[in-house]
């Protein structure tokens, strides 16, 4: 049962004062007699919950723009010519005198199911990480440049040389060597 219903049921049907209901469910005095007002206007309908969506949107695009940005993308795909948002935006602002921005036109085509939607990552449980079963079995081995602030003894910087076992990931041999250039 609602918690609607349980307040409205408590002063309504049992009698009960605002005041116990109000600290009994712990809603507030103007809540409650907002919902008994409710219930005095549409009867059980009082009971349902309702949607937190706003009522309007003042901001939303108008049908008049989003009408065209549809036409338009049917008529380049038919016309096997590319039809993203930055073309559309291209062709309405040329021939339609309309300026949308490129983000707004790809939000429309998205809402209308006019885009397919493409993962921007592969999922992480995709990945299949290759891992000795016994170690010693396998090596690997791996350098990274290191730049030094005394420029004088390395002026280059050192390279250092990394030798690990897959299985186990410890490290078998770490050493820094002069960095290697070649001769001009």
């Amino acid at each position: 049962m609602s918690k609607a219903r349980l307040v409205i049921t408590a002063v309504v049907v049992e009698g009960r004062p605002v005041a116990e209901v109000v600290a009994t469910y712990g809603v507030s005095r103007s809540r409650l007699y907002e919902l008994l007002a409710r219930y005095r206007d549409e009867g059980e309908a009082a009971f349902e919950p309702r949607s937190k969506a706003p009522k309007t949107s003042p901001r939303a695009t108008p049908p008049a723009t989003v009408d065209p940005v549809l036409t338009l993308r049917k008529q380049l795909l038919e016309a096997g010519h590319d039809a993203g948002a930055e073309t559309i935006c291209w062709h309405l602002l040329q021939h339609h005198e309309v300026r949308l921005a490129r983000a707004t036109i790809h939000r429309i085509l998205t809402r209308h199911g006019a885009v397919t939607p493409e993962p921007r990552k592969r999922p992480k449980s995709s990945y299949i990480r290759f891992e000795a079963a016994m170690p010693n079995e396998c090596w690997q081995s791996d350098f990274t440049h290191y730049p030094l602030t005394d420029t004088a003894t390395f002026p280059k910087g050192v390279e250092i040389i990394t030798w690990l076992d897959d299985c186990t990931r410890y490290a078998l041999h770490i050493s820094a060597h002069r960095a290697i250039t070649p001769r001009s």
